[in-house]
C-alpha cells in the first residue's frame, strides 16, 4: 500500500508545525494542530477531502486557529480529554484515548498517550509506517517544557515506558523544528532518564546539567 502523504505548515510567530495527512488512494486528510495562519492550513489541505481536525495537545500555539478551521472545514474534531491547557473547555466530537484507531481512507492512525509536558498531551503512529507525529512530546534537542517537578517526573516516564518503546527507525515529527530519527537520538534519551535530575523542571536539554533546585520560568 502506498504510504500517507505527509505536509506541513510553520505556522505563528513560534514557527509551531501543523501537519496534514492524506491518504494517496482516496484523497481523505486530517488536519493536525491548526495554530495559525488559516489561509495558509486552507491551501495545505489543497486537492484533499478533509474528514477530521486532530489535537496532539490543547497549549495555544497548536489550537489558535481552531474555531476558524472548524467553521470552513465542518469535520470532526478529535483530542484527548485530559485537563486541557489553562483550563480552557475544547468541544470535541470525539475523545480519544490511549490505543484508540482514527481512520484516514485507507489508512489508520494509532493514538499514543504520551503526557508530561501536559496532560493532554497525545501522538498519533501511522500504522505499517515509521512515522509518528509526536506534538511537544519530544524534539530533537530535548523533551519538551516542564511547569513543575511532578509535569518533569511524567515526562521521565513518558520517555522510559512510551517513547523509548518505539523502533530506531521511528522517525518522530515533533510541533517545533525538524524531524528526526529515535534511533540516532536513543543513547542521549536513555542517559537522561537515567541520570539524577534533582528538583528540575522547566526547558530541558539531553545534554544538560542541573543543580537540585527548580528552575523556575517566568512567562
Amino acid at each position: 500500500m502506498t504510504k500517507m502523504e505527509l505536509r506541513t505548515r510553520q505556522v505563528g510567530p513560534w514557527g509551531m508545525n501543523t501537519y496534514a495527512l492524506v491518504c494517496s488512494q482516496t484523497g481523505e486528510s486530517v488536519l493536525i494542530d491548526p495554530g495559525a495562519d488559516p489561509d495558509d492550513l486552507e491551501a495545505m489541505l489543497a486537492g484533499s477531502n478533509p474528514v477530521a481536525i486532530l489535537l496532539t495537545h490543547s497549549h495555544g500555539d497548536h489550537i489558535g486557529a481552531l474555531d476558524v478551521m472548524r467553521r470552513r472545514l465542518q469535520v470532526p474534531l478529535m483530542a484527548n480529554d485530559n485537563p486541557h491547557a489553562g483550563g480552557i473547555t475544547i468541544h470535541a466530537d470525539r475523545w480519544l484515548a490511549d490505543g484508540d484507531a482514527v481512520q484516514v481512507g485507507q489508512h489508520t492512525l494509532r493514538v499514543i498517550y504520551a503526557p508530561g509536558h501536559i496532560d493532554d498531551q497525545i501522538c498519533f503512529a501511522l500504522e505499517g509506517d515509521h512515522r509518528i507525529i509526536v506534538g511537544d512530546t519530544i524534539f530533537e534537542g530535548g523533551p519538551g517544557k516542564t511547569w513543575s517537578e511532578q509535569q518533569f517526573a511524567t515526562t521521565l516516564e513518558t520517555l522510559r515506558h512510551v517513547v523509548l518503546s518505539w523502533p530506531d527507525d521511528t522517525v518522530c515529527y515533533p510541533g517545533h523544528g525538524s524531524s528526526f530519527r529515535l534511533g540516532d537520538k536513543r543513547a542521549e534519551i536513555e542517559a537522561f532518564v537515567n541520570k539524577d535530575h534533582g528538583r528540575f523542571f522547566g526547558d530541558a536539554t539531553w545534554d544538560m546539567d542541573v543543580n537540585d533546585e527548580p528552575f523556575d520560568i517566568t512567562l
